[in-house]
């Protein structure tokens, strides 16, 4: 498996679901104009998008808007509602993802302070986080290391962040990173991992740039 950060949200994962057969998953490839960043290319198998209000165009992709249960290309993906207020404009929809003996979490722009037991018992057992940690819509440092305490995953990959060329008002990874007493950690440009590769033990922080 092969993950790739685009800045904010946005992700591709490149799953093998069978010998000689990869799926391409786009996460929320769609940036607000004033975000200063441009997005990939929509050229995956599966596009998903985790928040309310972005307009998907069409595409030879298999399109995912929303909570529910989808068994797509040999992967199987559960959408989870947030569960803010419904009065908020902006609803985020949580992302598991089962692939590769791997399972993975993505939780959008999270505006909840911690996740319910219901989302606790749908999330259970995921080895990959992708965990917003900037602020603003979502979780700021400390937040975020709470949810990720009720998750307890194996790997984390922090999100919606700062980083140079990010426009939109968010915090940078530092505040994080002091929060679970690490001085620094060094960038990947991508994760190759397998299943035989997750830590056995202690949780791992991994950054990718973007």
């Amino acid at each position: 498996m092969k993950i790739n950060w685009y800045g904010q949200t946005c992700f591709r994962i490149d799953a093998q679901v069978e010998k000689g057969k990869t799926v391409d998953i786009l996460i929320d490839p769609f940036f607000d104009k004033g975000s200063g960043i441009r997005g990939p290319k929509l050229d995956a198998d599966i596009l998903m998008v985790s928040q309310d209000g972005q307009k998907v165009v069409s595409g030879r992709y298999f399109s995912i808007t929303g909570p529910g249960e989808y068994d797509v290309k040999g992967l199987y993906i559960q959408g989870i509602g947030d569960g803010i207020n419904s009065s908020e404009k902006e609803r985020t929809t949580i992302y598991t993802i089962e692939t590769e003996d791997i399972r993975l979490c993505h939780l959008g722009i999270l505006g909840r302070n911690e996740l319910s037991s219901n989302q606790l018992e749908k999330i259970n057992g995921v080895d990959i986080l992708m965990l917003p940690i900037g602020g603003n819509k979502s979780l700021d440092a400390k937040r975020a290391v709470k949810v990720m305490s009720q998750i307890e995953p194996k790997i984390i990959i922090p999100m919606y962040y700062k980083v140079p060329k990010i426009k939109t008002k968010l915090d940078k990874i530092d505040g994080f990173l002091k929060e679970l007493g690490i001085k620094s950690l060094e960038p990947l440009p991508k994760l190759n991992i397998k299943a035989k590769d997750l830590p056995k033990d202690e949780a791992k922080i991994i950054i990718l740039e973007a």
